[in-house]
Parts: structure tokens; sequence; C-alpha cells
């Protein structure tokens, strides 16, 4: 849906559309509340920002195109032979401005923004309480993650052109005057600025316990996590200094664990509930027995008992070693007659209570501290943060004792490991500005093998919907 005529709904009624097509509009979220229905109490609030999470863990967010995307378009995943027909287009480099999944995640996101932006507006207007800062606070951290998202997918990286284009910044309700739906692109740095902006107005609002109406696990944004998505963003800015420094913080006061042996982290994946321990993850969304993706979610893509369309590359999987405790989240079978690497990391996909969708995990933040250490010149701390992934996950390693070039590459090849088939791979990539290839795959995709440093599919197209709506957003070259 284009995002000017989701904002002209919004002005009767909220996130719940009957005539919208998009499925979940065709239902009321179960902790939903419309725009009609006054907000005055927390518990309303709180109602919200449910819908909130709701919005956000939909199939064409964070739900399933998001993550598949960020490791099709790099060098972790391929579309076998095999297939239902969905992400052909990806999977071939042949997207183009009417491409259904740009413009899904282009318009869901800004679904989710204008939700936040409700609950942001309304919260002000109630009495201050930790109940009210906390979902506040989850409103801010959920708009700067969003707004992370669509400048990565739709911008130029930062380190290569902060001044290119980036995408519209949208901070009111579409109810409030001053409103409007004719909106530019903000520039790559206006739109970072906006993201550290809300990332720390969260931090500085939320109480470090959490409250009784989000009591803290992995469902919901908790105070550090917000830090830790700062890393992140910090990470993809270039600004290594502040990305350790928010490293560290989630770090050093988070309370977050890692799986001390490979059958702790083998359990780990299997369960499909939040934790309520902050081991392994930081953030994820719930995709309860009541609530979830049903077969168009990230497991059914990847489940034989799925689509099953989405496998690991061989490159990936002879990454790494016979006693990774990560190899086992892959299994050596067949897809349609021919071998493949089948994709377990979602492995309840045939149960009532699915797997969670992780955001933002605790090995990330560690090797965010590894990747930043090494680049502002302190390589003894940085091999200390990387190692101590490299060898809970693989207890047989000896450790990493790299310098300089090397002692990056190592850093970044830890990452692929250790959060692949997460949706991070291509931005590394393109946050580096560095060209790859795409292997090869008898059961799958070699087309589109090689990825310059100038092609233009590095950034997705604006969808066209939206500028055929809106005469002031442009579009990214080439398209």
């Amino acid at each position: 849906m284009k995002i000017n005529k989701l904002l002209y709904h919004l002005l009767a009624a909220a996130f719940i559309l009957p005539s919208c097509k998009k499925s979940f509009l065709n239902e009321v979220p179960p902790n939903a509340t419309t725009v009609t229905q006054a907000i005055l109490t927390p518990n309303d609030l709180a109602d919200a920002v449910n819908g909130m999470y709701n919005l956000a863990k939909a199939t064409t967010l964070f739900g399933r195109d998001i993550p598949v995307l960020g490791d099709l378009l790099a060098d972790n995943t391929y579309v076998n032979v095999s297939n239902s027909g969905r992400y052909l287009s990806e999977s071939n480099y042949t997207f183009i401005p009417t491409t259904a999944e740009p413009g899904n995640i282009f318009s869901q996101a800004y679904y989710v923004i204008l939700q936040a932006n409700r609950v942001i507006y309304e919260g002000q207007k109630l009495s201050s309480s930790n109940d009210i800062k906390q979902l506040m606070g989850e409103a801010y951290a959920m708009r700067g993650l969003i707004y992370l998202e669509l400048v990565n997918w739709f911008g130029a990286p930062f380190t290569v052109n902060p001044t290119a284009d980036g995408v519209p910044i949208v901070t009111l309700p579409s109810y409030v005057s001053g409103f409007t739906l004719q909106l530019p692109r903000a520039n790559i740095t206006a739109v970072y600025n906006r993201i550290i902006t809300d990332l720390d107005s969260a931090y500085a609002l939320m109480p470090a316990a959490g409250t009784t109406l989000h009591a803290l696990n992995s469902d919901y944004i908790a105070k550090y996590a917000t830090k830790a998505i700062e890393s992140r963003a910090y990470l993809y800015k270039g600004d290594y200094a502040n990305a350790l420094t928010a490293a560290q913080l989630v770090i050093t006061s988070g309370g977050y664990t890692l799986a001390q042996t490979p059958a702790a982290f083998s359990a780990f994946w299997t369960s499909p509930t939040a934790t309520t321990t902050k081991l392994e993850t930081i953030l994820e969304l719930n995709q309860n027995a009541s609530s979830n993706l049903g077969n168009t979610g990230l497991d059914a893509i990847m489940s034989q008992a799925g689509y099953g369309d989405i496998q690991a590359t061989t490159d990936l999987y002879n990454d790494y070693s016979a006693t990774d405790s990560r190899r086992t989240l892959m299994i050596n079978g067949t897809r349609g007659g021919l071998q493949a690497y089948i994709i377990n990391k979602y492995s309840n996909y045939n149960k009532t209570d699915k797997d969670e969708t992780k955001i933002i995990r605790y090995a990330e933040v560690i090797l965010t501290a590894a990747e930043a250490s090494a680049r502002t010149s302190n390589e003894p701390a940085a091999r200390t943060w990387l190692n101590q992934i490299a060898q809970l996950r693989d207890p047989s390693f000896g450790g990493y004792s790299s310098t300089g070039t090397q002692l990056i590459s190592d850093i970044l090849n830890e990452r692929r490991k250790e959060l692949a088939f997460e949706g991070l791979r291509f931005f590394d990539f393109t946050r580096l500005n560095l060209a790859f290839t795409r292997p090869a795959q008898s059961q799958g995709y070699a087309s589109y093998p090689t990825v310059s440093t100038t092609d233009i599919r590095r950034i997705l197209p604006v969808p066209q919907g939206e500028r055929d709506a809106n005469p002031n957003i442009s579009q990214n070259q080439g398209y």
C-alpha cells in the first residue's frame, strides 16, 4: 500500500482497516486500539504498544521479508530450483520499482512508525509514571529501529554518501495538526540523526527494571536493548567509537549472557518461547500459539514441511568447522531430489507455538564491540570479544591471534557464521562498500554471481506506487 494512501486512511482509523487488502489489517490484533478510541490510561497505551509490535512482526517486515532478503541478496542463501515462486526477482537481482517485496517493506515500516508516533503523542498527555515512560520508550526505540531498516534498504550507506536521499521522516500521528502527506526524502545524515535521537530518548525514559505492564522479557524492548540497537546504528554509520561505547554499556550493564555449552546453545534455538533470563536474545517478536504468521513466516520459507524454498549455500556451510555448534543449525539433506543444506535455525514450524522472530541478539553486540575495538586501535580487546564467541560456539577452536586487516576479516567472518539467516549479511557488504560474490549452486541461482560496489541494486527501489502518489519523493539512481 502506498504510504500516502495509508495516511489518508489513518485519519479516520488506525491500522485496523477492513477495506484494505493486506491480511493483517483485516483482523483486529488482540491488543489493538483504534484512533477513535481514546488512550486514557497506561493500559490503553500498552494496548497501542502491543499493536505496534503486532505490525512489526508481519510477514512483509521482520516476520519474513527483511531476514530473508538480508541473506538472499548476499552470499548466505539461495532459492532452490524447486520453489513456490517467492523471492525470484531478488534471487536473480531483477527487482524493479513495482516488485512486491520492496513496496511491502516500505509501507509496512511506515505502519509501524505511525503507530509508534501515536504512542509517543498520546503518552505525553498522560500523567508521568514508570509505566508511561516504559511504553513511550518502547515506541521511540521501535521508531529508531524501523528508520534504521528503511534507510539501509532504500538509501545509500552513510559510509558511502551521507548526503544522499534517505527516507521521509514522519514524527506525528496522522490526525494531528501539522501532519503532511507530501513528504520528500530526508538525507541519510538527517535520518541517522533521527535514529540516534529516538534511541537516546528511549534509553533516558525507560526504567531499568521494566514495569508491571511490560515486565522484562525478550518480547519487549528493554532499556539496554535501546543501546544494543544503537550499537548497530553506529556500526552501520561507521562511527566506531560510539558503536563501542553503546556495545560496552550493554555488555557491562545489560545483564545478558551467552549459552555456555553447545547443548545450551542448541536448547536455546529449539525453544519457541521468549526468554526471561536474558540468555542470548535481547529483542525478538512474539509468534505464540494464538498469534503467529502460520505458513507465511520465516520458518515456513525455510522448513521442508512448509514452502522450503530457501537453503544455505555450500560456501556458508563449509565455513563452519565440523565441531562448530552453529553448523548443527543446518541439515545436510535433499530438496527436489538434489542435495541441499536445509536451514534448521527455526525448527518449530510444525508446532503450535512457533519460533520467535529474532531482531537483535547479544552475540551481535559482542561482535560489534570486537569490530569497533579493532577499528579504534585496541586489537587485544577485539580478539578477546571475538574469541568469546568463536570458542563458545566451537570448543575445539584454539582462538584467533590475528592482527590488522586479517583481524577485521576474521571478525566479519564470525559475524557471517553467528548471524546467518537473521538478515544482516547484506548490510555488512553495503556498509563497508565491498564487492561480493554470490556462490553458484547447482540447485539454485547462478545468473547474478557478482555484485560490484557500483551495482544499483545494492539499494532497493523506492516503490513506484509511492512515487505515483507523492510527487516530492525521488527514485534511487538507475531504476
